[in-house]
């Protein structure tokens, strides 16, 4: 698999700056990833982990009615100097909130071409980039909870605008791997598109101590959240990947995390890497949680925090 090239042998700002810059202006904290030996990669657009030689897989999001194509190229420098492949997550909408599709119209202009050129664009870009690349589009498709306009159609809609989207990138690139990535909830077979469009598949793993602790009565493991979610995919007979990985507590919640996220997995023979979401979260968490902050170290949150959470 391209994405996991480099460790066998998971939201770069791209909309109207070059990626480099973002990294050499935020002057981040130096951050490690946790202890373990299981692939692991980052989206990580403040630059915390960009001296980390554990990281072998660089997470790009692209909103694909407004990316800046000539950041792209940046992106694979960034990527190649580090000797990390490429997930570049394409979300089917633009980053400006005020100006975004309904899901009626995304459907509509899928089918009826209106997004073609973007998508040859965009592939054509990737397919010369000298790392290796693995595109993820329009993830979490089952979830229902309104985040996203191209979740919670019909399956077999869904399944025919990922197929389109695959066979059109597939005109200009025969060098790229597709990640079919649902959240991870009891009816995601429905929306797989075939063997014939699917490389690998990802999964998302979040854990939020307050709200695990005020709604589920007691706080989660990594596996806690992960195993039903490896189970329902394992089926498909593909590997496996944590395409997003976040977690905020307490210390001895954090701490009990990083040792699970990479170690002692063998059990889970599909499972090939867990990339983590160094970032703010953009859409609020049910239950009033608000945004949470995923990003390493604002994610141990000190015991007066982790009180006002509850």
């Amino acid at each position: 698999m391209t994405l996991l090239l480099h460790s066998i042998s998971r939201r770069l700002c791209l909309l109207a700056m070059a990626v480099m810059p973002l990294f050499v202006l935020a002057s981040p904290a130096v951050q490690a990833a946790p202890p373990g030996t299981m692939p692991f990669g980052v989206y990580d657009p403040n630059g915390g982990f960009t001296d980390d030689p554990d990281v072998q897989i660089e997470h790009l999001f692209l909103p694909w009615e407004d990316v800046y194509l000539p950041s792209l190229t940046a992106a694979d420098d960034y990527a190649l100097e580090r000797g990390r492949s490429i997930l570049v997550t394409i979300e089917p909408w633009t980053w400006s909130r005020d100006q975004r599709n309904t899901p009626a119209a995304l459907i509509e202009g899928i089918f009826g071409g209106e997004y073609d050129a973007n998508i040859r664009e965009i592939c054509s870009i990737l397919s010369e980039f000298s790392s290796p690349v693995t595109i993820r589009w329009a993830q979490e498709m089952e979830d229902a909870s309104g985040q996203f306009i191209w979740a919670d159609w019909q399956p077999e809609t869904y399944i025919a605008a990922y197929r389109r989207v695959v066979e059109t990138c597939r005109t200009v690139a025969d060098d790229i791997d597709y990640m079919w990535s649902p959240l991870g909830y009891e009816t995601l077979a429905d929306y797989f598109p075939g063997e014939d469009y699917v490389d690998v598949i990802g999964i998302s793993v979040f854990g939020l101590q307050a709200w695990e602790e005020q709604i589920l009565g007691e706080a989660q493991g990594f596996l806690d959240i992960f195993e039903p979610r490896y189970d329902r995919v394992r089926a498909f007979g593909l590997p496996i990947v944590v395409a997003e990985l976040g977690y905020i507590g307490d210390a001895d919640y954090v701490a009990s995390w990083n040792a699970a996220v990479r170690q002692n997995l063998d059990a889970y023979e599909a499972l090939q890497a867990v990339v983590y979401f160094n970032q703010k979260e953009v859409y609020p968490w049910p239950d009033g949680f608000g945004l949470p902050d995923w990003q390493f170290p604002q994610n141990t949150l000190e015991p007066r925090q982790a009180l006002l959470q509850d």
